[in-house]
């Protein structure tokens, strides 16, 4: 194996649909450090919403991207329709982009987790074990780290900071996917 880096294909197949039905592709995310959570508004740590906000503010003129999946997984956290989930977003001034409900754990997984888990293992188990797990993706389309949903974002923007600020090279290969939660 080279010492160059690639992009992670598989990464850049996936697709999803936002919250207003258009697909989205992640072809789009070629090139961009992605933040991708599941994200509930009865939650918690719904609360972090206004951090990945902030974060977002900060570093998407970088070239950092968060999706948000919204899930009604857990303790029915998320109970609203895709209108209701924007609404409450735009009240919080959240603007980056909230995709449709899905959900994360078992048979009907989201494509989008079923991969992630399989690239930023959990502690004990694969399976996302609560709203606001959030998965850090580099440039090059690599899970670099899977956050376990207490972890508050703005604790590991020395992170994002780092993969921002990293130069795209084509020819790199990815680094390991990392395990956290």
């Amino acid at each position: 194996m080279s010492d160059a880096k690639k992009f992670n294909e598989d990464f850049y197949k996936l697709e999803a649909t936002d919250n207003k039905g258009q697909a989205f592709k992640f072809d789009q995310l070629r090139g961009k450090v992605v933040i991708i959570v599941n994200v509930a508004s009865k939650c918690g740590f719904t609360p972090q919403y206004d951090d990945l906000q902030k974060i977002y503010e900060e570093y998407s003129p970088r070239g950092l991207e968060i999706l948000g999946f919204p899930c009604n997984q857990f303790a029915g956290q998320e109970p609203g329709n895709n209108e209701e989930i924007a609404n409450f977003c735009t009240a919080r001034k959240v603007t980056f982009p909230i995709m449709d409900k899905v959900k994360v754990n078992g048979n009907d997984a989201h494509p989008v987790f079923t991969y992630l888990k399989s690239q930023g293992h959990g502690f004990l188990t694969d399976a996302i074990k609560w709203n606001f797990t959030k998965f850090l993706v580099d440039r090059h389309g690599a899970v670099v780290e899977r956050y376990a949903p207490n972890k508050n974002p703005a604790s590991f923007v020395d992170k994002i900071k780092e993969l921002v600020d990293e130069k795209v090279d084509s020819t790199a290969e990815p680094p390991a996917a990392a395990s956290g939660n």
